[in-house]
């Protein structure tokens, strides 16, 4: 991390103008990777089947 750090405190204006746009595509990035995994892993099943039962219940109302 410290050679990181370092490499990055090292960037001209217009490189770490260039880094911080890649890095935030990359974290929108690996968001998504992580909750289609967490879909894969079954983490969400419990919340969906709940709301499945609330608007088969007539609980929901249209936005």
């Amino acid at each position: 991390m410290e050679e990181i750090e370092k490499q990055i405190t090292q960037l001209s204006p217009e490189e770490l103008k260039k880094f911080s746009a890649w890095f935030d595509d990359y974290l929108s990035d690996e968001w998504d990777r992580q909750i289609q995994r967490d879909v894969t892993a079954g983490k969400f099943d419990a919340l969906v089947a709940q709301l499945d039962a609330n608007f088969e219940a007539g609980l929901c109302k249209p936005l």
